[in-house]
């Protein structure tokens, strides 16, 4: 690529760097991108850059893999109850040692080799996530009761990065493993976010999953209801349905489904004209 077509592109974002700056995205990483260290350090790099051109990312985080890897580690099996893991009082101890102590410093490692902006924390500090028991065959799985996004605010304020692991707490200070897919979308919606990014292992929604070529590049919340509505969902693609539909019903303006596996996924949705994945407006 030469000069002059670099310059292009350049131009090409800056109206889309104007529309953005001073708005908040929360952005759910996980999947494939978060294990292959390759796509990791070009994640921290598109967030950096985001949050230079004077927009305000906060990443969510979840941590299944190295979850599971950890328990296996200490002679632990998982077990799961209908897709969730069942979680007791010493698992609960190992999601938290995985969540925070490795996958948050991680990646809060990663982002500030690009600059010094990224701080983590988990929905213990300050109330952040407030959790109640969803189930309890589960468990400490919780449920959001409520998300107080002061502390967020505040980092924001500083001009820094929220890097939020999704342990959640009840009003004893007991500790519940929550659904970092559904504390995303309850994130997005406490901050007024303009837009609720998930970064994937697929390209996308698809009208058929067994049809490559359905893939819908952009639908509006009530073709997102519809969706949710049939059976062509996968069981990992639920949740974030129902966090987008949550967050659109209470003022996020888009949420976007991208292939996290694509390089520089972020900056080819948000700064170009043709975007990737799968677009939900909150209306026509």
């Amino acid at each position: 690529m030469n000069a002059q077509e670099k310059a292009e592109i350049l131009s090409q974002a800056l109206p889309y760097i104007r529309e953005f700056s001073g708005k908040t995205v929360v952005i759910k990483y996980g999947g494939h991108a978060m294990e292959d260290s390759a796509l990791a350090d070009l994640f921290a790099q598109d967030v950096v850059l985001m949050h230079l051109v004077g927009m305000h990312p906060v990443v969510v985080h979840g941590g299944g893999p190295q979850i599971t890897s950890l328990m296996q580690r200490l002679g632990k099996e998982p077990e799961f109850l209908d897709g969730m893991r069942v979680t007791d009082a010493e698992t609960v101890d190992i999601v938290r040692m995985a969540l925070v102590g490795k996958v948050n410093r991680e990646v809060v490692t990663s982002l500030n080799q690009h600059g010094s902006f990224a701080v983590g924390i988990s929905g213990e500090d300050a109330g952040l996530i407030r959790a109640t028991p969803r189930d309890e065959r589960l468990g400490f799985v919780g449920d959001i009761a409520a998300i107080e996004p002061s502390i967020i605010e505040r980092l924001l304020r500083e001009d820094l990065i929220p890097v939020i692991a999704t342990i959640g707490v009840d009003d004893a200070g007991q500790p519940y493993n929550v659904n970092a897919d559904l504390v995303a979308g309850a994130i997005a919606a406490a901050l007024d976010a303009e837009k609720l990014v998930y970064l994937t292992n697929v390209a996308g929604l698809y009208g058929d999953l067994d049809d490559a070529r359905s893939l819908i590049s952009r639908l509006d919340i009530e073709g997102l209801r519809a969706l949710h509505a049939g059976s062509t969902l996968s069981e990992g693609m639920i949740p974030k349905i129902e966090s987008c539909l949550g967050a659109l019903e209470r003022g996020v303006r888009r949420a976007h489904i991208l292939d996290g596996r694509t390089p520089h996924a972020l900056l080819l949705e948000f700064f170009t004209r043709e975007g990737i994945g799968t677009m939900i407006e909150a209306r026509r």
